[in-house]
This record gives structure tokens, C-alpha cells and sequence, in this order.
């Protein structure tokens, strides 16, 4: 006699049904490293080298997350990851009004070059990667970083990391915009541009589906407008005359890791397949312009404030997901930062879980050892499929941007962020500690907070600056800028030097705030 099942259907996040049994089905013979690179971007995956292990750190001023970094690097992270406040993400000093009471806590404050050398004071950046999640501002921010490796003496042909960089997303789900969208485009694609010439080992951008999967959407959601906006990114760099085969090889992608652990393999696994086509169906021939490389940080909306040790496990499911599916570079949550930002024994634990699962657990052994599973190849077709379903959709409407716009993608994903609510407080859904499994806690103890002071250290850093600097020339520098947006001239090798010349960052956004207007 067969037992009562649980439910009477079992479905993923997505709303893709999972059936009791997979069965044996025709799996395409491919290979690791060949088109279309379902089973990894390259041959031998972990087997020659790990992913690069980060850890997503910056807050108050640039001395004290100038510590974090150096603490992280002594605990064994690969690779730096910079959190910015929200005024500098929206292109505004410490000293506006604007910025009173926000100035960093949500990351570091940088407002000139000054910070970025004191950021990065005992690092080489020659001899580390850099990931910056920074977006409307990211040209300066990029600036300010070549200016300090130009000062270490650093070959700008060797520097490597990563910009954010992407602004459709931030229209879409994250809110930290500045500018209309085509000007944006075009300061993207001025930075393509640029990279590909003075800074070649440097990813322009870092599509980014983590934001998207943050404000409500499924994995499907997720992996189709991350999509759909890295072709709209294609198109424009082609527009613009650049070669496909040359930039292409600089785009990244940034993704989500979630608690359905088959779900989210198959999902990274029919990215690299889908994008492989869309950048081949846009003319790129080289293998290397046709591979999606993808960071993955694990699931910020999942964490929970009660009982939030729990947060350790589903940090780990998480983490290994994406290694599971193949991830270039990864960032584990601390269990607290559903509460604050993490402490250092956070960072250090969420650090040693991507340690575990590299040198301990095995699975990185062999590439792609869910190949071949009934279950995951059969997850990974659907996925794929429902995907391609919103990408044509959006295809009719003109392109991402269009539907960004009317707002479809926003619409989609707030419809889904309301199911998932819904079904929480229903208990449909289970989240331990929250709807189940609750018991009575004391409150939490050693918060990680940032003092309001700060905000009066950076407005003290500027006016010193601003008193040593030589005024005529940013001011002249500022003017030139002005007068290169207003034309078709690349920005970057102005903001680049008014960067060196130690213009804020404020000042460098009014300008183009002047000329470009702002998005409301």
C-alpha cells in the first residue's frame, strides 16, 4: 500500500512541478569547457584551481573596512568584494545634505580618491581581484581605482576585478539609480570601451540577477531578466561599434543562491547554455566571448532574525548549490546580517564554509557531478525553457529596456514576492524559526553598528581636500567633463583625471546630474 504523500503537488520556487520519479532521458553528449558550456566554462573547472573565495565587506569609514580587509586576507579570502554607502552609490558626498544619517551604513564612504587610498592601503592591487558592487557611479569608482593603481605603479594590463555596473537592474528591482536610462547606456558602454583598451584583465560589468532575486522573483524570474538585460547590453556595445568577440570576454554575471538546491544548480547550469546561444546569435565566434563567468553570493531575503545560527545551514546549502553549479567566484552571508552588519566571527565562519566545502567535501573532485542526474537534467530543461519564455516575451516588447519601462519585469516580480509572502504566512511555505519550529529568544547581543559620527570625519577628510587640491583644474577638469558629455567623446579618460586631481565624487555625478537629467 502506497503512503499518503504530503502534498497533492510539489513545486519549486519557480511554480515548476517536481514529479515523484525521474526516468531515464537523452542527455546531449557534452563536455566541459566546449559550447555550450552546460557542465562549466572550463575543462577541468576545480580540479586545477578553486573559485575565488570573497567575502562582501565595507561599512563606516575607509580606515575601519581598510581592517576587515586585511582581516579577511589573513583568514584566506582570494579576492576583495567592496560594499559602498548609499550616498556614494548615488553619486552624493558625505557632505549633502542628502547623505545625513546614511553615510556608512550600508558600506564604506568614499568620496575621493583620498578614501580609495586609504581603502586599499597595504594591499597591491596587482596582486588581488576586486569586485566593487557599484553602479551609477561606477565609472568614478573605477577611476579612482585605476588612479590609485597608477600610484602603486601597478601595469593597468595586469589589474583585474569586477564593476557592478548595472544599471537595468537597479531600474528593475534596486532603486539606486541616477541618471535616465540612455545615458546610463552610454557611460556603460564608454567604460566597454575604455577597458578594452587601457584596462584589458578588468570585467566591465556584472550583469546582475542577485537584485532581481532579492526584491521577490523566482530563479526563473532571475535568470530571465538577468538575461534579457545582458543582451540588451550586447546590442548597445554593438551599436556603438564595438567588437563582440573583444568585449564580450568582459562581461560577468552576478547570481543569486536560494535554499532549493536542485533548482538553483539547474538554473546556473541553463545560464551558461542560454547565453552561450544569445551570444552567438549576436555574431560572437570566439568560445571565450560566448562563456557566462558568474559570481554567486548566497541568499540575503532568505536569512532570518530569529534564530539566526540556523543561517549557517542555509548559508551552506547555498554555497554549495553554487559550486554544485559551477560558480567562478563566491560570497557566503554571515548568520547575522539579518540583524546587522556582520561581526568578524560572522565573516570568519561564513569565510571557513566555503573553506569546508572546497577542501572537505569532495565535491569538487570532478566537474559537474550532477550530470547526468534524471532529476537535475531534467530541472535544467524546464528551467531553460520557462526562461526562454520571458525572454521572447520581452523580445516583443522591444528589448529590456522597453520593458523596464512599462514595467513588466517590476510587475512580474512583485507578483511573485507577494505569492512567496502569502504563501509564508499560510504555511504553505516553511520557513524554520519564522512559521515553525519557533521558540523564545533573548535578544541578540554584540550587534555590529556604525556611529553618526563618521558623517563629520568624511565632511572634515573633504574640506582638507578641498584646501590642498588644486581648484582651478579640477574646476577646469569638471568643465571639460561638461563639455564631453554634452558630445560624443568618451567620459572615462576625464573622470579618470579629475579623479587624480581629487575631484569628489559629488562633484564628478552634478556634472553629468547637470547634463543628463536625473531618472524619476
Amino acid at each position: 500500500m502506497q503512503e499518503q504523500e504530503r502534498k497533492s503537488r510539489f513545486l519549486t520556487d519557480s511554480n515548476i512541478e517536481i514529479k515523484r520519479v525521474y526516468s531515464k532521458l537523452n542527455v546531449p553528449d557534452e563536455q566541459p569547457g566546449e559550447y555550450p558550456f552546460t557542465r562549466g566554462v572550463q575543462p577541468t573547472m576545480y580540479r586545477s584551481k578553486f573559485w575565488t573565495m570573497r567575502q562582501y565587506a565595507g561599512f563606516s569609514t575607509a580606515e575601519e573596512s581598510n581592517k576587515r580587509y586585511h582581516y579577511l586576507l589573513n583568514q584566506g579570502t582570494t579576492g576583495l568584494s567592496v560594499a559602498f554607502d548609499l550616498p556614494t552609490q548615488i553619486g552624493y558626498d558625505s557632505s549633502h545634505d542628502f547623505a545625513d544619517g546614511e553615510v556608512g551604513k550600508a558600506g564604506v564612504a568614499i568620496d575621493s580618491l583620498r578614501d580609495i587610498e586609504i581603502l586599499f592601503d597595504g594591499i597591491k592591487l596587482e596582486n588581488i581581484t576586486t569586485s566593487m558592487t557599484i553602479n551609477s557611479t561606477a565609472s568614478t569608482l573605477l577611476a579612482m581605482y585605476v588612479a590609485l593603481a597608477k600610484k602603486q605603479g601597478a601595469d593597468l594590463k595586469k589589474i583585474s576585478g569586477t564593476i557592478q555596473n548595472d544599471i537595468l537592474k537597479e531600474y528593475a528591482a534596486r532603486g539606486t539609480y541616477i541618471y535616465p536610462p540612455k545615458p546610463s547606456m552610454r557611460i556603460i558602454t564608454d567604460i566597454f570601451e575604455y577597458c578594452s583598451n587601457e584596462v584589458p584583465k578588468w570585467n566591465t560589468i556584472s550583469i546582475s540577477g542577485y537584485h532581481i532575486r532579492e526584491a521577490g522573483s523566482t530563479a526563473v524570474q532571475e535568470l530571465a531578466f538577468t538575461l534579457a538585460n545582458g543582451k540588451a547590453y550586447l546590442k548597445a556595445a554593438i551599436d556603438k561599434g564595438l567588437d563582440i568577440n573583444v568585449f564580450a570576454k568582459r562581461l560577468s554575471f552576478f547570481f543569486n543562491a536560494h535554499n532549493n538546491m536542485f533548482e538553483e544548480v539547474a538554473k546556473f547550469r541553463a545560464a551558461r547554455r542560454m547565453w552561450a546561444k544569445i551570444t552567438k546569435d549576436l555574431g560572437a565566434t570566439d568560445p571565450r566571448a560566448q562563456m557566462l563567468r558568474f559570481h554567486t553570493q548566497t541568499g540575503g531575503s532568505t536569512l532570518t532574525a530569529q534564530q539566526p545560527q540556523n543561517n549557517i545551514t542555509r548559508v551552506t546549502i547555498q554555497a554549495m548549490s553554487a559550486v554544485l553549479g559551477g560558480t567562478q567566484s563566491l560570497h557566503t552571508n554571515g548568520f547575522d546580517e539579518a540583524i546587522a552588519l556582520p561581526t568578524e566571527e560572522a565573516a570568519r565562519i561564513a569565510l571557513r564554509t566555503q573553506q569546508i566545502i572546497a577542501f572537505e567535501s569532495g565535491i569538487t573532485d570532478t566537474v559537474d557531478p550532477l550530470a547526468g542526474s534524471y532529476y537535475v537534467e531534467s530541472l535544467t530543461n524546464e528551467v531553460e525553457a520557462a526562461a526562454w519564455d520571458y525572454i521572447n516575451q520581452i523580445d516583443l516588447m522591444g528589448g529590456a529596456i522597453e520593458a523596464i519601462e512599462q514595467g513588466f519585469m517590476q510587475n512580474e516580480i512583485a507578483a511573485s514576492a507577494y505569492k512567496y509572502q502569502s504563501d509564508i504566512q499560510t504555511s504553505e511555505k516553511i520557513i524554520v524559526s519564522v512559521n515553525k519550529f519557533m521558540v523564545e529568544e533573548k535578544p541578540i547581543e554584540n550587534i555590529f553598528t556604525v556611529d553618526d559620527s563618521i558623517r563629520q570625519l568624511q565632511i572634515n577628510k573633504i574640506n582638507q581636500i578641498k584646501a590642498e587640491r588644486d581648484n582651478e583644474k579640477v574646476s577646469a577638469l569638471l568643465k571639460i567633463l561638461d563639455s564631453n558629455a554634452r558630445a560624443n567623446i568618451n567620459l572615462m579618460p576625464t573622470i579618470l583625471e579629475a579623479a587624480e586631481s581629487y575631484a569628489t565624487l559629488g562633484e564628478i555625478a552634478d556634472v553629468m546630474r547637470n547634463v543628463f537629467g536625473e531618472f524619476k
